[in-house]
């Protein structure tokens, strides 16, 4: 049975659906969208879990294990790869 969607008003008075207890809106997240660097790369609610931890950079993420940066909200299996491809591109790695 699927979660019944609420109707929620952001900060920024953007409406939105939602059926978990994320505050995040889906209009803010295309509009924060970084142009360039990892976090472009990601979905918005794995990019809004990392800049939430404070993980804007390749050697803050690489401070980090893969376990770890599962642990948190919004990260899912699909992101690591991506993550992990960029870490290597700049000479860096998961912490072990």
């Amino acid at each position: 049975m699927k979660a019944e969607k609420k109707l929620r008003v952001c900060e920024k008075g953007h409406e939105y659906n939602k059926s978990s207890d994320c505050q995040s809106c889906p209009t803010c997240n295309k509009e924060n969208k970084p142009q360039s660097g990892f976090l472009s790369k990601l979905s918005s609610p794995a990019r809004n879990a990392l800049v939430h931890e404070g993980i804007d950079t390749f050697h803050k993420l690489s401070q980090y294990t893969q376990k770890e940066i599962l642990k948190l909200h919004g990260i899912g299996p699909a992101s690591i790869p991506i993550m992990k491809n960029h870490l290597e591109k700049e000479g860096l790695s998961f912490k072990k």
